[in-house]
């Protein structure tokens, strides 16, 4: 839209007619907007902090030798004159739950014909992550833990996500503590699944690109999934369906995928600055879907650190491991891989030491996937003759990726970020993301996007003309 300037005929005269306030004043009219502003944020931000309650969110009871799992004894938060702080880094675990009236043990009288989801925390958690909040390096790291994880539950092998089951949150965090390496776990959630649906409605839903068409029917649960593929704008009842699809090839760690995505997208769009003078409201409405030991105060802090924390801090693992036999067993597993747990618990969860040196990449040793965006075969091939121009030997072209991109982004698909970054210097571009929404078997996956099909790295002015004809 454009905007017709008008000039006056005579702006001398225009000017002299105007009112000229003495200097001091503009800058006296200034300060006290700045001091009203300033004060009109102190006291919303003191209002909440005040009426926020000391008493956790808590719905279920844990006996004194259950309370001991978690480090209640340390706060994590402090109150300034506008809203509660972190004061430490915490770690936090995170149930999400999904109860059927089949699975209850004492059956409704009401027979409704279909097994019906309960508002109810004592199920198998159908998603479990533990999220560190770290305000030394303003980071926030989230650690999916696929369900289907093989634990030591009651001294038996079980899957991770029959812990709550047994022995609610209290054994839950102390079968991630022990297959972690012994990180302590400060605060836990667990999160009815109904209570999702009415969070993100609550914040007026999120965008989030479904990355492929995702139709499944259950008439037994009145589950009824129906996405396209493409940019969507989910409401509760969307996203839910979002989150709990899991019927392709890769089952449920295709769906610990796509719950990345989501909880990306969520943390970018959702959990902005202004949402905090909601919190009140939107935990009127969710609060009996959920059941925590943190306190609202503790919630605030939180809130807030992670509505702080930039893209590329925001850091999305998956336990490292891989699935157990061929498929056809009774009982599947993802088996855990201790040695890259090791290791990524101490990089991101700052426990013990690293079980190797930190040293210089070696391009060798990489797995390195190539997802292209672009639906140009020749970007492609010019990316796996510069990688292998600069040394890098293991590359693969994967699948493409639904979305066209316009920043190619490096996946450190297994939290390599050493890796990653050093794979970004040798590209002399692209966006590092820890993420583990990329290629299963890659250590860092490479999603072309199109600022690759218009770049000429200096490496590849020398073998352009030998990648050309080994295209054709």
């Amino acid at each position: 839209m454009s905007v017709k300037k008008t000039y006056p005929q005579n702006r001398s005269k225009q000017k002299s007619s105007l009112k000229k306030k003495p200097k001091g004043m503009n800058w006296l009219l200034i300060s006290l907007g700045l001091t009203v502003v300033s004060l009109t944020s102190a006291a919303a931000g003191a209002f909440i902090a005040v009426s926020l309650s000391a008493t956790p969110l808590q719905q279920s009871s844990l006996t004194p030798e259950e309370e001991e799992v978690f480090s209640k004894n340390e706060a994590i938060s402090y109150k300034s004159l506008r809203l509660p702080e972190l004061s430490r880094s915490v770690n936090v675990l995170v149930l999400g739950t999904k109860v059927l009236t089949s699975e209850l043990e004492e059956k409704p009288t009401e027979d409704l014909g279909y097994h019906a989801l309960v508002n109810s925390f004592k199920g198998l958690s159908d998603t479990m992550v533990l999220v560190r909040f770290d305000p030394l390096t303003k980071k926030l790291s989230v650690l999916s833990i696929p369900r289907d994880t093989q634990a030591t539950i009651n001294y038996e092998l079980r899957k991770i996500n029959e812990a709550n089951y047994y022995g609610g949150p209290a054994l839950a965090a102390e079968t991630v503590s022990e297959l972690l390496g012994g990180v302590s776990i400060d605060r836990y959630v667990r999160v009815n699944i109904q209570g999702v649906e009415k969070f993100i409605d609550a914040l007026g839903g999120v965008n989030v690109y479904v990355p492929k068409d995702m139709k499944y029917t259950d008439h037994s649960q009145h589950l009824y999934i129906d996405l396209k593929e493409g940019e969507q704008h989910l409401d509760g009842e969307k996203a839910v369906s979002f989150l709990r699809f899991r019927y392709d090839r890769y089952g449920d760690i295709g769906r610990v995928q796509r719950q990345q995505m989501f909880m990306r997208a969520l943390v970018e769009q959702a959990l902005k600055p202004q949402t905090l003078l909601r919190i009140p409201e939107i935990l009127s409405i969710i609060s009996a879907y959920i059941d925590t030991n943190l306190t609202v105060e503790e919630l605030v802090a939180l809130s807030g650190f992670a509505s702080q924390t930039k893209r590329p801090d925001v850091q999305m693992l998956m336990l490292p491991g891989r699935f157990s036999g061929d498929g056809k067993q009774e009982v599947s597993y993802w088996l855990p891989n201790r040695y890259q747990i090791k290791n990524m618990v101490a990089e991101y969860f700052d426990h013990g030491q690293l079980a190797f040196e930190t040293e210089p990449t070696n391009p060798n040793r990489l797995r390195i996937a190539i997802q292209d965006s672009t639906e140009d075969p020749e970007a492609v091939q010019r990316l796996v003759n510069h990688l292998r121009e600069a040394g890098y030997r293991r590359i693969f072209v994967s699948d493409e990726w639904p979305q066209t991109l316009e920043t190619t982004r490096i996946l450190a698909q297994n939290g390599d970020d050493l890796g990653a970054a050093t794979l970004r210097a040798d590209l002399g571009m692209g966006e590092v993301l820890v993420e583990s929404t990329g290629n299963l078997g890659s250590d860092i996956t490479i999603v072309l996007g199109q600022d690759w099909q218009n770049y000429l790295p200096d490496s590849s002015i020398t073998f352009q003309e030998s990648s050309v004809n080994s295209i054709r």
